[in-house]
């Protein structure tokens, strides 16, 4: 396996949908509570390194208003009370931190996060986040037309099934940029101080 090249100042974390309403469902194939752990220990490492953090978060009211043939609230249904878009606390979201709120499934789209980025140089994501095969994916593809270079961090990312983040992970992200687990980037990250 190749070993991560890049410069720390220019490498951001993408962090995707870490919220309540995400953590509290069934995920697979990693637990919740370990892709909240393994993001913020990423987030801790890259910003003591001097990268930069974003968290973003998904607005649910729009979302989920979108007609569909497998919609993601069922027909009628009350939408979730504004805190269930909310991140969870044990993001731990620093002072520094870039917060994008989208209404879509990508992070790009409608939000200043490409300005954000390309305002502090960045060239490198690295991404974590809920789902892998919806937010995170979006977000990937947008992030790869736009001619960043991505780093996936398969254990800090998860799906609704083990069988969709397998796919994504294995068949589509290697397509995009590099795929490695979190101790492999941490210890990317320390070899570069």
């Amino acid at each position: 396996m190749e070993p991560l090249a890049f410069d720390l100042r220019q490498t951001a974390l993408i962090s995707i949908d870490l919220q309540r309403s995400n953590v509290a469902r069934p995920l697979a194939p990693h637990a919740a509570a370990d892709v909240v752990q393994r993001s913020t220990r990423i987030a801790d490492a890259l910003r003591a390194a001097g990268g930069t953090v974003v968290w973003v978060r998904v607005d649910l009211a729009g979302l989920l208003s979108l007609p569909s043939d497998t919609p993601l609230r069922p027909p009628g249904s009350p939408l979730p009370p504004p805190e269930f878009s909310e991140l969870v606390p044990e993001v731990q979201v620093h002072d520094g931190d870039v917060r994008i709120t989208k209404r879509q499934w990508g992070a790009f789209y409608g939000t200043d996060l490409d300005l954000q980025l390309r305002r502090r140089g960045i060239r490198t994501l690295v991404m974590s986040g809920i789902a892998t095969n919806f937010g995170v994916e979006s977000t990937a593809r947008a992030a790869f037309d736009r001619g960043y270079e991505l780093v996936f961090v398969e254990d800090a990312m998860t799906s609704l099934a083990a069988e969709p983040h397998a796919f994504t992970v294995k068949e589509l992200f290697p397509r995009m940029g590099r795929v490695r687990s979190t101790d492999e980037f941490l210890a990317a990250i320390a070899g570069k101080n």
